[in-house]
């Protein structure tokens, strides 16, 4: 059980907003707050260079963090300034051939999207887009079918995508791409911090995550798993004098771990607030956290899907702490902009998800956290 009022006192914004959104850039608790601003103080008195090395033990401290909340190992974790540049270490790393195929889904990020297209056009791969059951999921049997044809070098697709408001089947993807022989990157940007990752569960070989969303991290902070089982098969798109030893003038050589991923210049105090950031959620217990954004997203959507001339959008059998809606003459936008002004959070989703054709072109995108409370829902139902 959460203590939701010891949670929202450790939160300073809960006190000045309505944040309902978390799909965006989760509220901090004081301890990422005082972790960074700390850090950043002592940069300032001692010099960059000598804070580093005074905090370097909280450093590393960073790196066993993240695996215990993925149950990965250590040096299967590479910290990286944020989650885009994490997903594309991973992906620009993958060893593509001509001919290659990409499988994805509809509800796929705009910004993987865009990295699909780039190298279709630079090494002559080919980007396929499993359609979807009648749930709005990646449709598993199609998927293992077009594993069973052969050619597929990557299985790529977001966890819980941006605009929908499903969680993905990441795990039976895991299993389809385990059995076939095929890599597979999960983005999970949005469900890690709000609900509970175990890589061995979920079959990936590579996972990218961000530290501002539902971790309550940083901005500018984000992480990188590598299954050690298949670290040499990702090769770093650029390397620098930390992810690789310079060892004669006409060789180097690439680090043996994860943190060949990484580059030697980094936000050392994002870093560090999102290592508290993690260890604050893992205090709390993801399981529990998971518990309470589902109960509270539920609730919200029924009371939507109620409201006369409101549209719900979200799909999946399964669905997280995003809720996607319209209203009837409203542009959503505008609509955003309105509750901004009575202190009330929450995004627009943006017309550009260019493998889906279903979901609005524009939606309201309200995203619940642990931390609010039923009373703050309702305020935005009377609001709207």
């Amino acid at each position: 059980m959460i203590d939701i009022e010891k949670a929202r006192a450790d939160t300073p914004g809960c006190a000045k907003v309505v944040h309902l959104n978390n799909a965006g850039a989760a509220l901090p608790p004081r301890v990422v707050i005082d972790t960074v601003r700390d850090h950043f103080d002592l940069e300032s008195t001692i010099g960059g260079y000598e804070a580093k090395d005074r905090a370097a033990e909280r450093l590393e401290g960073f790196y066993d963090s993240v695996a215990a909340l993925l149950g990965a190992r250590r040096d299967e974790i590479a910290y990286i300034e944020n989650a885009t540049r994490a997903w594309d270490m991973a992906f620009y790393g993958v060893p593509f051939q001509p001919g290659d195929r990409i499988l994805t889904t509809t509800s796929e990020y705009v910004s993987n999207g865009i990295a699909f297209l780039q190298v279709a056009r630079s090494r002559g791969v080919h980007v396929e887009v499993i359609p979807d059951d009648a749930d709005g999921t990646i449709d598993l049997r199609v998927l293992e079918a077009e594993l069973a044809k052969g050619g597929v070098r990557l299985v790529a697709i977001n966890h819980v995508p941006t605009h929908n408001g499903l969680v993905s089947p990441a795990a039976e993807v895991g299993r389809l791409c385990r059995a076939a022989g095929v890599l597979y990157l999960l983005d999970a940007c949005q469900s890690v911090g709000q609900i509970a990752l175990d890589v061995d569960e979920l079959g990936c070989d590579m996972l990218s995550a961000t530290g501002r969303k539902f971790l309550r991290g940083p901005r500018g902070t984000g992480f990188l798993y590598v299954r050690r089982g298949v670290l040499d098969e990702i090769e770093p798109p650029f390397l620098d004098l930390h992810s690789a030893s310079w060892t004669t003038p006409s060789t180097y050589e690439i680090r043996d771990s994860a943190v060949r991923f990484e580059t030697w210049e980094r936000y050392f105090a994002g870093q560090l607030g999102l290592g508290a950031a993690v260890d604050y959620a893992l205090s709390i217990g993801v399981d529990a956290i998971e518990a309470r954004v589902s109960e509270l997203a539920a609730g919200l959507r029924s009371a939507l899907e109620a409201k006369p001339g409101v549209t719900v959008h979200d799909r999946g059998a399964k669905r997280s702490g995003i809720v996607t809606f319209t209203m009837a003459g409203q542009n959503s936008r505008e609509l955003m902009l309105r509750l901004r002004e009575q202190g009330i959070n929450v995004s627009a989703t943006e017309p550009d998800q260019r493998f889906d054709t279903v979901s609005p072109e524009s939606a309201v995108r309200a995203s619940v956290h642990y931390y609010n409370t039923e009373d703050e829902v309702a305020r935005l139902l009377e609001a709207l």
